[in-house]
């Protein structure tokens, strides 16, 4: 029902941005989820808050995917918080969870 909500909050050292997934985490937030970070450097941290992600796709898998790119792949600093277990079910039949923080 509705757009799905997505935020992105830098923290005031720079160094740590979150974004917040509302509902459906899918191909509708691409453009939103992509502008959140592709001016931040690769060292900068990066947090998932999927407490209120209510479905995840593989369009949303792609993205994380070029999140990690974007972070310089296996020494990306990127956490997934507070998935349900349906997220987390979707993580672990795609590996991804080995790729990830899952929190």
């Amino acid at each position: 029902m509705g757009k799905a909500g997505f935020s992105a909050v830098l923290s005031d050292d720079g160094r740590k941005l979150t974004m917040s997934i509302d509902g459906r985490f899918d191909f509708n937030l691409h453009s939103d989820f992509r502008s959140a970070y592709r001016e931040l450097p690769a060292s900068t941290e990066f947090v998932i808050d999927l407490s209120k992600a209510t479905f995840m796709d593989s369009s949303a898998m792609g993205m994380i995917l070029l999140l990690r790119e974007h972070a310089g792949e296996k020494s990306a600093n990127i956490c997934l918080k507070n998935c349900n277990s349906e997220i987390r079910k979707i993580l672990s039949i795609s590996s991804l969870d080995k790729m990830f923080v899952v929190e």
